[in-house]
């Protein structure tokens, strides 16, 4: 064999080893979840499909957050999951929240969230949204066109505005600069025009993507924005003090992305050095709560097909597997069978696996979860767990076939006994 064909395969041993430890690490995580007593009560009270959230484990995201890029502000993306029991814990530890819509904003004001703590960054708004989230006292919003800008002349003095900017990531699953944002010229244009229309400038915001997996394309954005700030501070004799650097940090779903350490150590050098002139704050939904939220699943129907075996379960791609859909994620999928510590365990791709087609349970031929997933031989009822389903999920989930949202159980400790508590909570925002 050639060196070069030797080195190809020796990576190739590498990357599938660095696979196998990551699912099974994900295999133990669930395994260790679905034996609890809080789990297995949820299931008993709720049937499948069921959400099994764990809310502590999104305010420790948040902590491990604040310790990596401590002169960051951080407002969570209430659109990632809009649940009661995320935004207790997110409120209690501090954090700051990010709405794109008055349905969040709502959600926000009735728990007596300080207003100071919330902004608004959707570069598109109704003037009634506007003028709605004025009055509730959020004073910063994101524009990036003249007809955005117009919208706020009259506004209370304090309204701070930042100009979104546009960096195209084609390798992100959601490039949102495709949709919104501008470049250094237009930047520059708008800060010109609010300037003319009364309305202060504070600074500049972004999002690289979402779920992108390039911790130096997020360094490579905060410089380059930085440098603008500086050109047009020195251009147009102002003086900016908001850098807003977006979302888009990954999670892990069926492969390791880059980790909140990883992105932290990328930013920090280009960040830090500003910290003291600016308030640099930042966006993140996803990352916060990804990995909070499990789907646990069951078979409802099996055949067999030209293309092998088909498993139909009671959740699919217009339920909480919507993000394999809107994102093009996709979800680990464990047999409980297949769990250490199960009743009937024995090894993934052992005698009796075979290559498997997961499909939803609507009566629409585009419900599927996933093909080709190694998987044993199932019987109706059999359960199947998916982890890291905390984001854009209930969300993005429909109620198309007239089938129910699923269910979310809140997974907590009780105040006296310390004993594990399950709360049921299947209430939900509409999309926004």
């Amino acid at each position: 064999m050639n060196p070069t064909a030797l080195h190809d395969l020796h990576v190739k041993r590498r990357d599938a080893r660095t696979a196998r430890a990551f699912e099974d690490r994900r295999r133990a995580e669930t395994s260790a979840l679905l034996s609890s007593v809080a789990a297995r009560a949820a299931i008993a009270l709720h049937g499948t499909p069921v959400l099994l959230l764990d809310p502590e484990r999104v305010r420790r995201q948040y902590r491990h957050l604040r310790r990596t890029l401590p002169f960051v502000g951080f407002h969570y993306a209430v659109k990632a999951l809009a649940h009661d029991a995320v935004l207790d814990v997110l409120d209690d530890a501090g954090c700051g929240f990010d709405i794109a819509g008055g349905e969040e904003l709502a959600l926000l004001t009735r728990r007596g969230v300080d207003p100071a703590r919330i902004i608004h960054t959707h570069p598109i708004k109704k003037p009634a949204e506007i003028a709605a989230a004025l009055a509730a006292g959020v004073r910063t919003f994101v524009v990036d066109n003249d007809v955005e800008i117009d919208k706020f002349r009259g506004a209370p003095p304090d309204t701070r505005l930042l100009v979104r900017l546009a960096y195209r990531s084609p390798h992100a699953k959601s490039d949102l600069s495709s949709k919104f944002g501008v470049g250094p010229f237009e930047a520059a244009h708008l800060v010109e025009r609010a300037l003319a229309a009364g309305v202060t400038v504070a600074g500049f915001s972004y999002h690289v993507g979402s779920q992108l997996d390039d911790a130096g394309r997020f360094a490579a954005a905060a410089a380059d924005t930085l440098e603008l700030m500086d050109i047009l501070e020195r251009r147009l004799n102002v003086q900016f003090d908001t850098l807003d650097i977006g979302g888009g940090f990954p999670a892990s779903y069926d492969a390791e992305a880059a980790g909140v350490d990883e992105m932290a150590a990328a930013l920090r050098p280009v960040l830090e050095p500003h910290a003291r002139r600016l308030d640099i704050i930042a966006e993140p939904g996803r990352v916060m709560v990804a990995d909070a939220m499990t789907l646990v699943t069951s078979v409802v129907g099996i055949a067999e097909r030209s293309d092998g075996r088909w498993y139909y379960l009671d959740d699919g791609l217009y339920g909480s597997y919507s993000n394999v859909l809107t994102e093009d994620v996709h979800p680990l999928v464990f047999a409980e069978r297949d769990l250490p510590g199960s009743a009937a365990s024995h090894p993934a791709g052992a005698a009796g696996h075979r290559w498997a087609t997961l499909a939803g349970p609507t009566c629409d031929s585009s419900d599927v979860i996933a093909r080709e997933v190694m998987l044993p031989d199932l019987r109706v009822g059999d359960l199947l767990v998916s982890p890291t389903m905390g984001a854009y999920t209930t969300v993005t989930a429909t109620r198309f076939n007239g089938r129910p949202f699923t269910p979310v159980a809140v997974l907590g400790r009780g105040p006296v006994t310390g004993e594990i508590a399950v709360a049921s909570d299947a209430r939900r925002l509409p999309i926004v």
